[in-house]
């Protein structure tokens, strides 16, 4: 079975390859220690620190293994043509009765995070403004019902 792709900017790759590295190098050592200080302090059966250690450890192994398969499926994306929306492109909208336009970068879902403007190509918004142009309208079908944005830039 292939590997789904995961879409990335490169800007978002060097972020996750430098969260690896931190997991790998300091994360992994300071648990490593609490679990060692845990065992010196005693029986380890009823050692709550012992117990939250392990359980930490799991986490960041578990983070690093999710990492490592996200970078290796990752392709990279990057802005485009300006004619259309495409991945890695900032789309300025206009919602139909709105008074401020608002802008958005379509990424992949990994680097998505709608508080910093950056919109996943899976979303409802995301998936109706791909591969349409300036000037034409969309309509997103959202939880709170449909909506109607315009396209007013794409860089």
């Amino acid at each position: 079975m292939a590997e789904e792709a995961i879409f990335v900017t490169l800007e978002g790759r060097h972020k996750l390859e430098e969260e690896l590295e931190y997991l790998r190098t300091v994360r992994r050592a300071e648990v490593a220690e609490r679990i060692h200080s845990a065992k010196e302090a005693g029986d380890i059966m009823e050692n709550a620190a012992y117990d939250y250690a392990k359980e930490e450890q799991a986490f960041v192994e578990g983070r690093i293994q999710g990492l490592e398969t996200t970078l290796r499926r990752a392709i990279i994306i990057e802005g485009g043509s300006t004619d259309e929306v495409g991945l890695g492109a900032r789309v300025t909208v206009m919602e139909r009765g709105g008074d401020m336009p608002e802008t958005y970068q379509i990424v992949g879902s990994v680097e998505a995070d709608p508080t910093k403007g950056r919109i996943s190509n899976e979303s409802p918004i995301g998936k109706a403004l791909l591969g349409h142009g300036v000037g034409e309208e969309v309509a997103v079908s959202t939880p709170g019902g449909l909506l109607h944005f315009q396209i007013v830039s794409i860089e």
